[in-house]
């Protein structure tokens, strides 16, 4: 088989990436391991911006009220107590939500409208290496293409084949994640965020009252979790999530109903995003960690400036990869910085709780911090010689 493009990995930022070729008349494959969705560790929490994209990719109200569940603000809480509540507009007036999306509804539904704009699916089909202008299969088939999407995740066989996967330049760390009935009462739809020394929890309300509990770990946790396993560290970081004004659940007795499910290494970075035929998208072209909840917007992000570049690079444009590239950097240099920024804060928790302090102090500040982590405004915002100062003088 000889198409225009292979999409490897069915996720958002995949699915998304053929659907916009498809419509341009391209042929496009998309090829995914799994035969049908499975509950994985990925991205639940997403900023405001994600919404607005999938209602450009097509998704409708309906669409989005399935799956995405309305999420006004995000309440930070620091080891030593202190604690923000992060809107995303100002103290007044809510501009936007974010969402804690359904994975196992918005997978599915991007596969679906991948089909109906024309892509041929592949589920169930595992790619086993990658080479220019061929993707191999498990058996030996393969599939040519003039151009290779990477979207296969945080150990992309894409990004290997075509040497620019490298490790994060952050400390060794592993995710877990579940979902559990939302035991709050109807109408409590903040998600939380609550640090401990060595990792934090990040609970997000998503649909079908449930949230979904997310739990990074690192140093000594590590050793916690090789020795005792995911079972008994769960329950000793949820039976240490303290009561909150509007939230005074004992989150170790919540029903689980999935299970729980891991993630390492939990960031990747690409040496390059894409090549002679070849391009990465959302986690295979890079991904820090979830604590900015990034995750799906670059995703969605990647996807639209992937399928332009694809477009004009099978126009015999040969300068639209190289170019996918640069825009790639550009439009997310200053979130990586930011997010650097703020993973060095948490590795110092006294210097974290003293921003968490100002913070919870200085509604302006704590305005523009939410803009920016909604990816209402640009991350260069936060990153302001001017801001800093106001951030962080006493």
């Amino acid at each position: 088989m000889t198409v225009d493009a292979v999409v490897v990995g069915g996720g958002p930022a995949g699915a998304l990436t053929a659907a916009l070729l498809a419509r341009r008349g391209r042929r496009v494959v998309l090829v995914d391991r799994s035969p049908a969705y499975r509950w994985r560790a990925c991205g639940v929490f997403a900023s405001p911006a994600a919404v607005d994209m999938l209602r450009r990719a097509g998704l409708d109200e309906a669409d989005i009220a399935r799956i995405a569940r309305p999420i006004p603000a995000m309440r930070v809480e620091t080891a030593a107590g202190t604690s923000f509540r992060l809107t995303y507009g100002d103290d007044g007036q809510l501009i936007a939500s974010a969402v804690g999306f359904d994975r196992s509804a918005l997978d599915p539904l991007l596969v679906d409208l991948a089909a109906a704009s024309g892509v041929l699916i592949r589920l169930g089909e595992t790619v086993t290496s990658v080479e220019e202008g061929r993707v191999m299969l498990t058996g030996g088939a393969s599939i040519r293409a003039a151009i290779i999407v990477g979207a296969d995740g945080l150990r992309s066989v894409v990004a290997r084949s075509f040497g620019v996967a490298r490790p994060a330049r952050l400390a060794p760390r592993v995710g877990l994640t579940f979902h559990c009935t939302d035991p709050r009462p109807e109408g409590r739809n903040d998600a939380r965020i609550v640090l401990f020394d060595g990792g934090y929890v990040g609970l997000a309300p998503v649909p079908g009252r449930r949230v979904n509990v997310g739990i990074v770990l690192g140093g000594p946790w590590l050793e916690r979790l090789r020795r005792e396993g995911a079972e008994t560290t769960v329950a000793a970081v949820l039976g240490a999530i303290p009561p909150a004004p509007n939230d005074p659940v004992d989150w170790s007795t919540a029903h689980r109903c999935d299970t729980i499910e891991g993630a390492s290494p939990l960031g990747v970075r690409a040496e390059r995003r894409a090549g002679r035929g070849w391009l990465l998208v959302g986690d295979a072209a890079g991904f820090l960690d979830p604590f900015t909840g990034e995750g799906l917007h670059r995703a969605l992000a990647s996807a639209s400036l992937a399928a332009a570049a694809v477009n004009r690079a099978l126009d015999e444009d040969a300068a639209a990869l190289a170019a996918y590239d640069r825009a790639m950097t550009a439009r997310f240099r200053s979130k990586d910085v930011l997010s650097l920024v703020v993973h060095a804060f948490l590795a110092r928790p006294a210097l974290f709780d003293h921003a968490a302090r100002r913070l919870a102090a200085r509604g302006r500040v704590r305005e523009t911090m939410g803009l920016v982590m909604g990816d209402l405004v640009p991350a260069s915002r936060a990153l302001d010689p001017r801001y800093v100062a106001a951030l962080l003088r006493p």
